[in-house]
C-alpha cells in the first residue's frame, strides 16, 4: 500500500476545510514552498510564500522591525512568529507557517547551536511555535525542518 506524503495529507486537509496557507522561510531556502507546490492542485490552498534569508529581507519584505531582529536574533521563537504573522498579512491567508534556523555547518553562536530551528504557525485567532535542534548536516537539517513544519501544521488543522 502506497503511503501518502505529508504534503499531500496537509493539502487534502486544507482543501477540505477551505483554508488558505502562506509561508515564510529562511534556513530552508524555499524547500517548504517547493514541497507544497509539488502537490497537484496546490493553487487551491497555497496563497504564496517568501524566502527571507537576510535581516534586510526580513525587514524590507516582511516588515519585521530591525529592533526586534537585533533584540531576539533571527533564529528565535519571536522572529518565527513575526515571520508567520507577516506572511499571513502579506498574502491574506487563513494561516501561515514560518521556519527560521541554523542549517549549518557554520552560523552557530553561544546558546544557538547548528540545527536550532523555530517553526511558527499562525491562524486568524492563535499563534503556536515549536523549537527543534537537529543533529544532521545542512541538507538533512533543512529536510527535517520542513517535515516538522508540515507535521505541525497537519496536527493543528486536523
Amino acid at each position: 500500500m502506497e503511503q501518502v506524503s505529508i504534503e499531500n495529507r496537509v493539502a487534502k486537509l486544507l482543501l477540505e476545510k477551505g483554508l488558505t496557507l502562506s509561508i515564510s522561510e529562511s534556513c530552508t531556502g524555499g524547500l517548504l514552498g517547493h514541497r507544497l507546490t509539488d502537490v497537484a492542485g496546490s493553487s487551491g490552498f497555497f496563497a504564496g510564500g517568501v524566502t527571507a534569508y537576510s535581516y534586510d529581507a526580513k525587514e524590507k519584505v516582511l516588515k519585521i522591525k530591525r529592533r526586534a531582529l537585533e533584540t531576539y536574533a533571527s533564529v528565535s521563537k519571536e522572529i518565527a512568529l513575526e515571520m508567520a504573522w507577516a506572511a499571513q498579512t502579506l498574502f491574506a491567508s487563513d494561516c501561515a507557517l514560518a521556519i527560521t534556523g541554523i542549517a549549518g555547518p557554520g552560523g552557530n553562536k553561544p546558546g544557538k547551536p547548528v540545527g536550532l530551528t523555530y517553526i511558527a504557525l499562525t491562524t486568524p485567532t492563535n499563534a503556536y511555535w515549536q523549537k527543534h535542534i537537529w543533529q544532521g548536516d545542512r541538507a538533512s537539517n533543512k529536510q527535517q525542518s520542513v517535515e516538522a513544519a508540515l507535521v505541525f501544521l497537519e496536527a493543528m488543522i486536523k
